[in-house]
């Protein structure tokens, strides 16, 4: 049984002991360290404001949006949360049963002054989160995540008496609310998407997405095949939506001779798509169809973590743009697409960044902007992926003694490759004239992960390999 503290949250097993894993006494101790450190920062607010003779209008009641998967321990962690919001004055607008991109997109409709989801996203259903946002719905920088910890481990804190309770405002219409904003983006062709009739199979792995995704689906005129919709938090399968988690819904995309598929994670962050031929469109491709989509139409930059595919810098240059790559993290993501006024960006891992909407992942966006694309192509979805630049990566893992000093390991590998292009902004990335190797530590344990990527899966296997064996030569292992 495992408990993460991190500065984007807190994650952790169900059950078991205090601060060990993730125990109904660790949901309020971080919730009520989450709720402190608004209450701090508006009363820093004031004080300056005070300070600087400037008019203090500010209200000090806080809100606080608040929404969940549908894994099981949902509803328990859920009233955790938001009871321990109410007892330190703070109100909640409760969306109920919701998506990660949906708190996202309230935090600021709602003028809230944070988020929380509660989800553990990917991971299985012993496992439950919350994930931690501020007033624009965008992720806690690392320095507000750090002084949440500081928080927690001091248990700094301090609840309301009877008469400044939070109070809670039950909303459960956002998930809706989010589709209408979806629809309503420029890019978005609802009516070009209803004229092709289109069939897709939705796997919403039994939690929220099988009701959001299949609603945006037939709102824009799309035959919807479920599978595995219903939100009762029991997953059919492993919620990651990797290949070999996903056998059922490519046997039924070819059974039902449906367009594609559709496979979002428990909250709805995560895309994968499958081709009409019942193979994988691939993860990594998600982000480059619909990159090469909103590229088409407003050109610009964009922006993917170290560890994505060199396909979307490829179709980028097609549309004259700038690629850059941050550091691996959506909160750093973000801040490169910011820096660089990136029109796109996101991760490999199906995370699709529009800041038309909001500076999130978010599924319901790429599902919208890939049906408008295609919808304006002549081709099938498989030809689709087919006329993208064919790469492949392996992702594989070392472990190491405790003992063994894997910051010097990561120093020797990029002092090897000097003579190559290398950024040692997240580990170390080694690009060479065809492929490339991404290593990264772990902050939690001495392991290295290594990612590679090649024109081959061959070839990704192999230059993977030789990494490995020269990290261990230089290990003495």
């Amino acid at each position: 049984m495992t408990l993460i503290k991190s500065i984007s949250g807190i994650r952790g097993t169900i059950g078991g002991k205090v601060d060990d894993n993730l125990t109904p006494v660790d949901a309020v101790k971080f919730a009520s360290a989450y709720g402190t450190f608004l209450k701090n920062n508006i009363n820093n607010n004031i004080n300056n404001n005070i300070n600087n003779n400037i008019n203090n209008n500010v209200n000090s009641k806080l809100k606080v949006v608040i929404g969940r998967d549908a894994r099981i321990s949902g509803p328990m962690i859920h009233n955790l949360v938001v009871n321990t919001l109410i007892g330190l004055g703070i109100d909640v607008i409760d969306l109920g049963l919701s998506t990660t991109p949906t708190v996202e997109v309230a935090v600021p409709l709602e003028k809230a002054d944070g988020g929380i989801i509660l989800t553990a996203s990917h991971n299985p259903k012993q496992w439950n989160a919350l994930k931690l946002l501020n007033e624009k719905g965008e992720f806690l920088s690392g320095a507000d995540g750090a002084k949440i910890l500081e928080i927690a481990e001091a248990e700094a804190f301090d609840f309301v008496d009877v008469d400044s309770l939070g109070e809670i405002t039950m909303n459960s219409a956002y998930m809706d609310i989010h589709i209408d904003e979806v629809l309503e983006l420029p890019l978005v062709d609802a009516e070009a998407v209803a004229k092709r009739k289109f069939k897709v199979v939705v796997d919403g792995v039994n939690s929220s997405g099988g009701i959001v995704i299949p609603n945006l689906l037939e709102q824009m005129g799309v035959e919807v095949v479920k599978l595995y919709c219903e939100p009762n938090g029991h997953f059919p399968h492993n919620p990651e939506p990797l290949k070999e988690h996903l056998g059922d819904i490519c046997k039924l995309v070819v059974e039902e001779k449906a367009d594609f598929g559709i496979v979002v994670d428990p909250d709805v962050d995560r895309l994968a798509f499958i081709s009409n031929d019942g193979e994988m469109f691939g993860e990594e491709y998600t982000l480059v169809a619909v990159a090469d989509y909103v590229l088409s139409q407003t050109p610009g930059n964009t922006v993917s973590n170290m560890s994505s595919s060199r396909a979307l810098r490829d179709i980028t240059n097609k549309h004259n743009g700038s690629y850059q790559a941050s550091a691996v993290g959506e909160v750093n993501v973000v801040e490169l697409m910011k820096a660089t006024n990136a029109i796109i960006g996101g991760e490999g891992n199906g995370g699709i960044i529009y800041p038309e909407l909001h500076y999130g992942r978010d599924s319901l966006v790429g599902v919208a902007l890939f049906l408008t694309h295609l919808a304006n192509l002549d081709m099938t979805v498989a030809e689709l992926r087919a006329s993208y630049p064919q790469y492949y990566m392996s992702k594989n893992k070392i472990e190491l003694t405790p003992q063994i000093d894997v910051d010097a390991i990561l120093v020797a590998m990029s002092e090897k490759y000097k003579s190559e292009n290398i950024s040692t902004i997240d580990g170390v990335k080694i690009d060479f004239a065809t492929e490339w190797v991404h290593l990264r530590k772990s902050n939690t344990e001495p392991i290295i992960r290594i990612y590679t990527e090649a024109p081959t899966q061959a070839a990704a296997d192999q230059l993977a390999l030789r990494i490995i064996d020269e990290i261990k030569a230089v290990a003495g292992i």
